[in-house]
């Protein structure tokens, strides 16, 4: 990185930044209601996410993307954390990729896209400027960490087969990618996509990997929740803590 914080590997100043978060979801497997809005430090979840890439002096603009039933909560959000960057809350769809698709639409004339999970409010600055520097030389980058524990193939509930775990690595969010190939991927099939990096492989285009943290988990249970807690309060001096 340079003394102006900004990427060096073929990164110009004048290129947009946007970032679409997306939290559309059900929030099925937490049992005590929404994840996004659940409190974490004295503030709902994705105020924390957001407030990430707000800070971020790489991030232009932020598109948040929320079901139906939180819209009316996101605004008064964003007026309450008086968010800059944050251009606008849109409705997403029934499915991840539908909600990706939405939000991409309100970006304006940006050269880079961010995708990133709003169910992971433990990502930081560090890990949005190594996608940016990932990202220049063949458009796509995804962070990944190693996966630890073994991997089974389960059908009927019986072991198929065990995976070698060499090669076998778990993707991340914030996904990067050059605008037009992102929004070019959008217009074919969407069925089957877990992740916006698989809509990119699918169209053929080479991905490339960086380094994630294992410390930027996606909150999908309370238990989830409550290590969200202790990574962020690790994070934050002693006399900033909310106090009890």
């Amino acid at each position: 990185m340079n003394q102006n914080n900004t990427p060096t590997a073929g990164y110009s100043t004048n290129s947009r930044i946007g970032v679409v978060i997306v939290a559309a979801g059900l929030s099925q497997r937490m049992v005590t209601g929404d994840k996004v809005f659940a409190q974490l430090l004295g503030k709902p979840l994705i105020a924390h996410t957001i407030s990430v890439f707000e800070e971020s002096p790489l991030v232009d603009e932020i598109i948040l993307v929320l079901g139906e039933h939180n819209i009316e909560k996101g605004r008064d959000l964003a007026i309450q954390e008086g968010w800059r960057k944050l251009k606008h809350i849109c409705t997403g769809g029934q499915r991840r990729q539908d909600s990706v698709k939405a939000g991409l639409q309100y970006l304006s004339h940006c050269e880079w896209v961010m995708v990133h999970d709003g169910a992971r409010p433990c990502v930081t600055r560090e890990i949005i400027e190594l996608g940016l520097e990932n990202v220049m030389e063949i458009g796509a980058a995804i962070p990944t960490i190693a996966v630890n524990d073994t991997v089974k193939k389960i059908k009927d509930g019986l072991v198929l087969e065990t995976l070698q775990r060499d090669g076998l690595l778990a993707a991340q969010t914030p996904q990067v990618f050059r605008y037009k190939i992102l929004q070019e991927a959008y217009q074919h099939d969407l069925d089957g996509i877990t992740d916006d990096a698989s809509l990119i492989e699918r169209q053929g285009h080479s991905v490339s990997t960086f380094t994630g943290s294992s410390e930027n988990i996606k909150v999908t249970t309370k238990a989830d929740l409550l290590l969200a807690e202790v990574i962020l309060k690790n994070r934050i001096e002693p006399e900033n803590l909310p106090q009890k």
